[in-house]
């Protein structure tokens, strides 16, 4: 055999060989010469809307972890530019407009990723917070319940669509929710108010009464909480437990409405002098709290009824004139002016 012919053999092993080893292909062409002003990357093509996307969000959570949120907020919506179908780029952009308080972006947000990722359970529930935020409730509901769809045992879901449902007016709705978050969280005094509320609501006052006093000892001080509580032990019948929340509320949180209510218990309990007395304090602390006027007059009234004190019936019928002055469309007390002006 001539050497040749042995080059010729083994010349395309060789090439087969060293293009294995390098890990190329064999054959490229022609190469390219730059043309003059351009880089060596641009001529090998650009980076992808998608990668750049990525790269957008991995960005952002930077700036997010060194609390740049505004910059982060810039290379969320970058992504969402370059990649409208990244559902993590909409969650991301959407946490930050929520915690900016700018809750109409966030539901923007918030609701794209939810119709991108229908099975994701943060998309569904954080669509229906900032919806609710922005007091849409019937579609904050509606979003609640395709995220208990998916994780039917979420305290946080429960808890939040029963409170929406009695922001509705609808406590028959709220009651199985909100029964169910304190099932799955009975120490959270949160829970526990929104339970009273809606036991209120539906007329279930003890029941409520009960819900209340767990939610006083789970939670620091409320003056809304008494309040409600003090309602509560009222339609129950329970005058003096009453009296005796309303009173330790006003030494938290002296208030109108506090005296008011301390007022009108006292007026069931029979002990007038004292509700007109509580009457009065309302006024101090708000001189047009047209309800304390109101009870302050029937209170005279009742002095003009049992001595014929025409200064006391002076006096009611001023403050009744005033609290129409504050607030027209009181029909009752028009016919208690109208009654006792001029009395035969």
């Amino acid at each position: 055999m001539s050497p040749r012919s042995t080059a010729r053999r083994i010349l395309p092993f060789t090439l087969l060989t060293l293009g294995a080893l390098s890990g190329c292909e064999v054959f490229r062409g022609p190469t390219q010469t730059p043309r003059p002003g351009t880089s060596s990357s641009s001529m090998t093509g650009l980076r992808s809307p998608e990668r750049v996307a990525v790269e957008s969000i991995l960005r952002g959570r930077r700036l997010q972890e060194q609390g740049l949120d505004k910059q982060a907020l810039a290379e969320f919506e970058r992504a969402i530019e370059n990649n409208p179908l990244l559902s993590t780029a909409h969650m991301a952009a959407g946490d930050l407009y929520m915690r900016q308080g700018d809750f109409e972006m966030a539901a923007k947000r918030y609701g794209t990723a939810a119709e991108l990722a229908p099975a994701s359970f943060d998309a569904q529930f954080k669509f229906g917070e900032a919806l609710q935020s922005l007091g849409q409730l019937v579609e904050s509901v509606a979003a609640y319940l395709k995220a208990l769809a998916i994780r039917p045992n979420d305290f946080k879901a429960n808890s939040n669509v029963a409170t929406a449902y009695l922001q509705l007016g609808k406590p028959e709705q709220a009651l199985p929710y909100a029964e169910k978050a304190v099932k799955l969280n009975p120490r959270d005094g949160g829970a526990r108010t929104n339970l009273g509320a809606i036991y209120a609501g539906l007329g279930r006052h003890e029941d409520a009464v009960t819900e209340y006093l767990q939610a006083n000892e789970l939670l620091p001080p409320s003056p809304q909480l008494l309040l409600n509580l003090a309602d509560s032990l009222q339609k129950a019948g329970q005058f003096e437990q009453a009296a005796n929340t309303i009173d330790q509320l006003v030494r938290i949180e002296p208030s109108a409405v506090a005296y008011e209510r301390l007022g009108t218990i006292k007026f069931r309990m029979k002990q007038y002098d004292e509700s007109e007395a509580a009457f009065r304090k309302a006024l101090e602390q708000e001189a047009n709290h047209f309800p304390a006027m109101n009870g302050a007059a029937v209170c005279l009234l009742n002095k003009y009824l049992w001595d014929n004190n025409e200064e006391a019936r002076l006096e009611a019928i001023k403050f009744l004139r005033r609290s129409l002055q504050i607030r027209a469309d009181q029909p009752r007390i028009k016919d208690l002016v109208d009654k006792y002006r001029n009395p035969r």
